[in-house]
């Protein structure tokens, strides 16, 4: 066989076996979109009506209402928190936190920060992942796109460890 057809040939397994991945998702564990999550849907509250109709809250179109689970908060009031201070219906900043609020915006701050956070993330993971439908292996794009901004934590734990500071987390201190 001549060496132009081994290229050929090496060309064309590459290109099949890089075929066979599932682009398009960043976790390859993601639900491929077959059909419904069985882990996702939740059987609702009961429906209770309430003495006083005029304190409901105001609709909220497309968001949460007062019969979605929320274990989340479920969990936090069965451990003795507020579960109305986690509430997804709750978006006012409670008066334990304020002033904390108010010092970390102390320079301003930008009320859209989340949608411009999501667009930067989404340009940087179109550019680093430029090439990443191309691939071999089932790992998780996750993983391939920010892993140099990862952090080690034993390398980073030396490091302060060799500048003197304390670490009471961790072992040996």
């Amino acid at each position: 066989m001549s060496v132009a057809r081994l290229k050929i040939l090496g060309v064309s397994v590459v290109l099949a076996l890089a075929g066979c991945t599932s682009g398009g998702t960043l976790h390859s564990n993601v639900s491929s979109g077959n059909g419904p999550d069985e882990f996702s849907i939740l059987p609702s509250k009961e429906l209770v009506v309430p003495s006083d109709l005029s304190a409901l809250p105001p609709p909220t179109p497309a968001g949460v209402n007062r019969t979605d689970q929320d274990p989340l908060g479920d969990a936090v009031a069965a451990l003795g928190g507020s579960a109305a201070a986690r509430s997804p219906l709750n978006t006012a900043v409670p008066n334990s936190d304020t002033g904390l609020v108010s010092y970390s915006s102390r320079y301003g701050r930008d009320a859209n920060i989340r949608q411009v956070v999501a667009q930067e993330d989404e340009e940087f993971r179109d550019r680093r992942g430029r090439f990443t439908s191309i691939r071999v292996s089932k790992k998780g794009l996750y993983e391939q796109v920010y892993k140099p901004q990862a952090l080690d934590y034993r390398q980073e734990w030396w490091r302060w460890k060799r500048a003197g500071v304390r670490t009471p987390a961790a072992p040996g201190n």
